[in-house]
Order: C-alpha cells, then sequence, then structure tokens
C-alpha cells in the first residue's frame, strides 16, 4: 500500500535538526513516508550537516528505506520507509558529529522491532549542540527502561569537538513500550560535579569546579571531582553537573571550547542545575525534548518539565504528523508544565 507523503517545512518551529530525525524515526515507526522543505531553515547555515546525513544514512540502513536529497547541505529531503531490519550496524559520524543523535534516530525503531540489534556508532560523544553520552546513558535511557525497553549502551571511548573519535556501544533487545507516569522526581538522592578533560591544562578543571562551587554552595566538597583522560583522547574537556533523584536523574554539562572562558562555562552550567533544583518537575528542558517520542509510540503517558522550549513543541508538532496524537503542555499552579497526549 503506498502512503501519502507527510510535507514538512523544516523552518517552522525550532527549525533545526531535530525535525530530521524525529521525521525519520517516526517514519521507521509508523511506515509513512515524507518531505521536508527548508531544511534547518532557522539555523545560520541551512541545510543537512554532516551528522544529519549520518543520521539518515543509518535510518535508510535499518529501514531499507529509499531517500533523495541526502547530502551535505541540502535543503530539501524526502524518506520513503520499509520494513526496519534488526542487527548489527556500525556508523561512523566523522570528526565531531554526534553519536548521540544517530542515536536518537534509530533506537526507537530498532525496539520496536523483532529481534535484537546491536550498533556501534564512532564519532563525537561530548560536542556542543547535542547531550553528551552521560545524559543518554544516566537520564534518558532509565526512564525508557521504566516503560520497557531492554537497551545496554556504554563508552568505549571519548569524542571531543573537534577531533571526535569516541566510540559507543549499544545492544538493543525488542521490546513492547508501555505508558507511564512520570510527575514526581522523588527526594535528592546524590550530586556530583565532574570536569573531564584530555590534552589541556590541568587548571582548566580546577577553575571550572571552583566556578561551580559558587553556584551550589550547598554541595558537599566530595561531590567536585577532576577526570583526566589520555592526552590522546583529546584536546577536549567538559564538565558534568548530576542529580539524582529516586525516579530521575538530570545531567547538565557545560562543553569547552575556543573562546570561552572555564568561569563562564561553569557559571552557565551551574546556574542551569540550580534552577532545576529550585523547581519540582521530573524532567529537565532536554530530557523533555527526548521523551515526547518514546511517549507518542506507547500511546500515552504524562510526565511534568520546567518551561518547555521550541524543541519539545516542535517535537510535538512532528508526532502529531505521523500519528495524530495531539500532545499538550498545561502549566501548573506551581509552574511546572505537565505534558499528555490530549483524548
Amino acid at each position: 500500500m503506498i502512503r501519502q507523503m507527510i510535507e514538512i517545512d523544516g523552518s517552522e518551529g525550532e527549525g533545526g535538526g531535530q525535525v530530521v530525525r524525529n521525521a525519520c524515526a517516526l517514519s521507521l515507526a509508523t511506515g509513512q513516508p515524507f518531505r521536508i522543505v527548508r531544511v534547518r531553515g532557522k539555523r545560520s547555515k541551512p541545510g543537512l550537516m554532516r551528522q544529519h546525513v549520518t543520521a539518515i544514512e543509518a535510518a535508510l540502513a535499518i529501514g531499507g528505506a529509499f531517500a533523495e536529497g541526502v547530502a551535505v547541505g541540502s535543503s530539501e529531503m524526502s524518506f520513503t520507509p520499509r520494513a526496519v531490519t534488526p542487527g548489527e550496524y556500525r556508523f561512523a559520524v566523522g570528526t565531531a558529529g554526534s553519536t548521540n543523535l544517530v542515536f536518537q534516530t534509530v533506537v526507537m525503531p530498532l525496539l520496536l522491532a523483532d529481534a535484537p540489534s546491536r550498533l556501534v556508532l564512532e564519532g563525537g560523544t561530548h560536542n556542543v549542540m547535542a547531550p553528551p553520552f552521560e545524559f543518554i546513558e544516566r537520564a534518558f535511557v532509565p526512564v525508557l527502561r521504566r516503560m520497557g525497553a531492554r537497551i545496554a549502551l556504554r563508552l568505549d571511548r571519548h569524542g571531543f569537538y573537534p577531533r571526535g573519535g569516541g566510540r559507543i556501544e549499544i545492544d538493543i533487545q525488542p521490546s513492547k513500550l508501555v505508558p507511564i507516569d512520570c510527575l514526581e522526581r522523588g527526594a535528592l538522592r546524590a550530586v556530583s560535579a565532574t570536569a573531564i578533560f584530555a590534552g589541556l591544562p590541568f587548571d582548566i578543571a580546577d577553575r571550572e569546579l571552583a566556578a561551580a562551587r559558587k553556584v551550589l554552595p550547598d554541595w558537599p566538597d566530595d561531590a567536585f571531582t577532576v577526570r583526566q583522560l589520555k592526552d590522546d583522547q583529546g584536546p577536549g574537556n567538559a564538565l558534568l553537573l548530576e542529580a539524582e533523584f529516586e525516579q530521575v536523574t538530570e545531567v547538565v554539562t557545560g562543553f569547552g571550547k575556543l573562546g570561552v572562558s572555564a568561569e563562564s562555562l561553569a557559571k552557565t552550567a551551574a546556574t542551569r542545575m540550580a534552577g532545576f533544583l529550585a523547581s519540582d518537575a521530573f524532567a529537565g528542558p532536554y530530557l523533555a525534548d527526548q521523551l515526547l517520542l518514546p511517549f507518542a509510540l506507547a500511546g500515552g503517558g504524562t510526565f511534568t518539565t520546567v518551561k518547555p522550549g521550541g524543541h519539545a513543541r516542535t517535537a510535538a508538532d512532528v508526532i502529531r504528523l505521523f500519528t495524530g496524537q495531539q500532545w499538550v503542555f498545561e502549566q501548573l499552579p506551581d509552574g511546572k508544565h505537565l505534558v499528555r497526549r490530549r483524548a
């Protein structure tokens, strides 16, 4: 049966690469083809970037799909899926393109397949504009497991911008996702601040931790640690702030880059963490972005979050095009938002 092509304007909403990734995942999960015009139309450099092309190529590989316009710089593309084929796959993003964005594109279709899969993803694991491996491992995947997903993943090697060279491995067992309610995060169990660096002066990590302490004065001294990697995994640096609650873990990251001081990076990340701690929402803004797709494919569920951003609302728009589901964001009296499927 030939299904009608879903038409998407890639410049609407947040206007970035998330539209491409979610559309590929939903297309493989629902069997519906799509076309996107004005790809990444709101970005300073519109069109597909290398990491978006790799994510689409990964979707093509697992879905035996056909696509047009899949090239770096392309502003229009189409994608026609076939049945998802589980198995062993290796995808190399190149330089520091995000392995985790490729993971987000293919994980849901492979979970819904009828046999196990194993992924090896090579490229960037810790780079700006994408969640780091620790966020995927400690914040996102645990919620998927509560929904019934069977996923194991490990980081073999860090990959920082601009060099890349990282490697992660993921084992996925076929799983039936069930709706869950994530309204409360529970009591705070532990906090940590880890400055990771490779091939850079040690004092960068010290300065980051000192700046973070000023914003998070209630955190114990032993929560602040430095992790030095081998020089051949750098140069690179990331500050990971983690708050583990009974029901969920939040991971906030500051990425080192030229032109941004250690103090500025740490202050920005710590301020974001302090803002989340001041709320009692289940999900931070980045986790909320990621949860909409699995919740939609499970057919329902609810979660609370801080003020939803453009990524979350755009994800809801793309989900509606493929499934007909309407996901709404209701502000509650205490300021947080309830995310649910409209009946």
